[in-house]
């Protein structure tokens, strides 16, 4: 059970060393500007393997739950399905429901672990499989993987990381299982958090905030949702920036305020240091290097940015 490109590398594992009787996802959707309709990747993946595809709207409908059970399958692997699992369908495998979870569990529980541990700066995160229980990923855990986060990981490297890492780390829980000797880890709610789902408006940057805090925003919301302020009345994305701890020429302005210009960068006071931003996009157009921005659009010392400015 799994929908997005982060399930696939653990379904590939999972065809490559072992039986896999179903795939269960998300009903295909319209997207992009045609609005075609679209299917779920882990779907795709699993047409090219001749696997029967299930797509219920919810998977805890009578009948759904019912063809779950005539499959009779040994175990059921959970990848970013995308709907919670109720008891029916967790008591059904043999081995139960095994998630692959993108954090160390239990530190960030729900939607959206991998970027969060960006944008809080955490330096390491990881895969957790566990038993999947009726909570929010609080089930007993079997295995896990760390992961560093580099300096200048954004959520999209890491997201890719993590995924391939899920591949790996699922084949090891499943010889455990099916040997005997996986062990029930239970988890310490008091060591959690939520890592609740993103939205665009997560994305605009409050610049009273520290340099470094808005810098790992820019990092976890790539590729999205993304960073972004306001330029002349338009949204302006920041797809990369760095941190300048000292002010330019030893003078702090109002958070907002571009401070300096160079021919591939500018610099904007924050609430604490300056950013250095070096790969923008304005609205409507490219991603673009600060120096091929700076040709059509001046960016002058004492603008600032910020609210629809």
């Amino acid at each position: 059970m799994g929908t997005p490109e982060f399930s696939v590398p653990t379904l590939e594992a999972l065809i490559a060393h072992h039986d896999v009787i179903g795939v269960v996802t998300q009903p295909d959707k319209r997207k992009g500007r045609g609005k075609a309709m679209a299917c779920p990747p882990v779907k795709e993946t699993a047409l090219k393997h001749n696997i029967s595809v299930y797509q219920p709207v919810k998977v805890r409908e009578e009948a759904f739950v019912e063809t779950l059970k005539e499959l009779e399958p040994d175990v059921i692997v959970v990848v970013a399905f995308g709907q919670i699992l109720p008891e029916s369908i967790l008591n059904i495998p043999k081995y139960g429901c095994i998630n692959v979870h993108a954090s160390l569990l239990p530190k960030y529980r729900g939607a959206a672990p991998i970027q969060w541990a960006v944008i809080n700066g955490e330096k390491e995160t990881g895969i957790t499989t566990m038993y999947m229980a009726k909570g929010l990923d609080t089930g007993d855990m079997i295995d896990k993987i760390v992961i560093p986060v580099e300096p200048k990981e954004t959520g999209e490297t890491l997201h890719d990381k993590l995924s391939a890492a899920g591949g790996k780390l699922i084949l090891e829980t499943l010889a455990k299982l099916e040997a005997g000797t996986a062990v029930r880890i239970p988890q310490n709610d008091a060591e959690s958090s939520y890592a609740g789902m993103l939205t665009k408006e997560l994305g605009e940057i409050d610049w009273t905030k520290s340099a470094a805090a808005i810098e790992r925003l820019i990092r976890g919301l790539n590729s999205w949702p993304s960073a972004y302020t306001h330029m002349n009345g338009k949204t302006l994305k920041i797809w990369d920036a760095d941190v300048e701890a000292d002010p330019a020429n030893g003078q702090t302005a109002v958070p907002g305020t571009v401070t300096d210009v160079k021919k591939d960068c500018f610099y904007v006071q924050t609430g604490d240091g300056q950013l250095k931003v070096n790969e923008v996009q304005l609205q409507g157009k490219k991603r673009m290097p600060v120096q091929a921005f700076l040709l059509g659009y001046p960016v002058k010392k004492g603008m600032v940015y910020g609210g629809q400015n």
